[in-house]
């Protein structure tokens, strides 16, 4: 057997040929050239509003992000009071959408028949393409009356004698202000915090759910320590992308959110917003240092935001290696 096998003729080994080596190329440099793109778009927008704003921030120093002096006519310009208006306005829109979300999800994943499943989260699907202005119109002329004769009186008749919490609630029931803008921001963030809960939700493992509740479990300790602990990752993106949402938001802030200069600890009291200080001037902007101004309240929401996205990036990585990922 082995003569055998030394007389036949070794097989000769040919390198397997290489095919589609000039595709991938050209398929590599493309998806490159897509991801370049992001980058050199996001590096030429933050330039062009540090260029436009140097003005402003030559004119005013550090005086511009700690005054609360606007007055166009005097030529004084300091964006405190915008900086708090969108902070104060995005936080409030947070602490009321977040809950809201979280419990929908939980609905449509959890508790709620097929049968109205569908519906509901095209429900939800469908309020995250309405127009911001739409949100902005409704908030003016239908629920800034309803908070007027309803909600404010009577958050100003019981919190406002609270000592330290009254303070948030004192004042006159206007409608529009801090508070009414909170909450349309709020509605308008539900639908995308919602819909990303609800898909990361749904790509739980059944057999975990299914072994919690074969030991005992309730709906309400599955949820809380089955499915939100495998997706708080996901959960805690779709959160930041919220606010992300939130921090920007124009037109319906702007319409209901009273677009005064003015830093009142009260929630009822009207204030603004970078976005909405951007909407309602720039046109109006007739000189070179007042435009200056306004683009330099466009550099620090672009760096707001990219803080808010940059720490969102943090917590998840942080998140990731405790689970070993």
């Amino acid at each position: 057997m082995s003569e055998a096998l030394a007389t036949m003729p070794a097989a000769t080994s040919t390198p397997p040929r290489r095919t589609g080596i000039l595709g991938d190329r050209i398929f590599f440099w493309i998806v490159t050239a897509c991801g370049l793109i992001v980058l050199a778009a996001l590096l030429a927008a933050a330039a062009s509003m540090l260029w436009g704003g140097l003005s402003a921030f030559r004119t005013f120093g550090f005086g511009f992000i700690t005054g609360t002096e606007w007055d166009p006519v005097a030529g004084h310009f300091a964006g405190l009071v915008p900086i708090y208006g969108t902070l104060v306005t995005s936080a409030l829109a947070m602490i009321i959408g977040v809950p809201v979300s979280l419990g929908i999800a939980v609905f449509i994943t959890e508790v709620a028949p097929r049968a109205i499943r569908g519906p509901v989260g095209g429900a939800i699907e469908l309020l995250a393409g309405i127009p911001s202005i739409i949100y902005g119109m409704w908030g003016l002329f239908t629920f800034a009356p309803f908070m007027s004769d309803y909600v404010q009186p009577i958050l100003i008749d019981w919190l406002g004698p609270i000592p330290l919490i009254g303070a948030l609630f004192s004042g006159a029931p206007l409608g529009i202000g801090m508070l009414t803008s909170g909450i349309v921001l709020a509605v308008m963030i539900i639908p995308f915090i919602s819909s990303v809960m609800r898909d990361v939700f749904l790509v739980v493992p059944p057999q975990l759910k299914e072994s919690a509740y074969a030991l005992g479990s309730t709906k309400w300790e599955v949820v809380r320590d089955i499915v939100i602990p495998h997706t708080r990752t996901a959960v805690v993106g779709g959160i930041f992308l919220g606010l992300g949402r939130a921090l920007g938001e124009t037109m319906a802030v702007t319409f209901v959110l009273g677009n005064t200069h003015n830093i009142a600890i009260s929630l009822m009291e009207p204030g603004t917003s970078i976005a909405a200080t951007l909407a309602n001037e720039f046109a109006e902007a007739s000189d070179d240092l007042y435009r200056s101004s306004l683009t330099a309240l466009g550099l620090i929401l672009f760096v707001v935001t990219f803080i808010v996205l940059a720490a969102a990036k943090v917590m998840l990585v942080r998140m990731a290696r405790q689970r070993g990922e």
